[in-house]
């Protein structure tokens, strides 16, 4: 059960990163129209905290979720 909650979590924190990546592509800074009516709008600050922030905190989520479970298995393996 574990390890299914543990996918659907990577694989959601994955559709957050990769809209955060598309968000940047799909919006022209230079223009606010492309903007305005999103989410967060009409700031560019707030579209952008309202559409790659949680990317973000998937990204750091997940890094820090493979590095925990990294010092786990190290530290099992090298206890006698």
């Amino acid at each position: 059960m574990k390890k299914a909650l543990r996918i659907i979590g990577f694989v959601i924190g994955l559709y957050f990163v990769v809209r955060a990546a598309v968000e940047l592509f799909v919006i022209d800074v230079s223009d606010p129209a492309t903007y305005a009516e999103d989410w967060g709008g009409p700031s560019l600050a707030g579209v952008l905290a309202v559409h790659c922030g949680p990317g973000i905190l998937a990204f750091g989520a997940m890094v820090a979720a493979v590095l925990v479970r990294r010092s786990r298995k190290r530290a099992r393996s090298v206890r006698p």
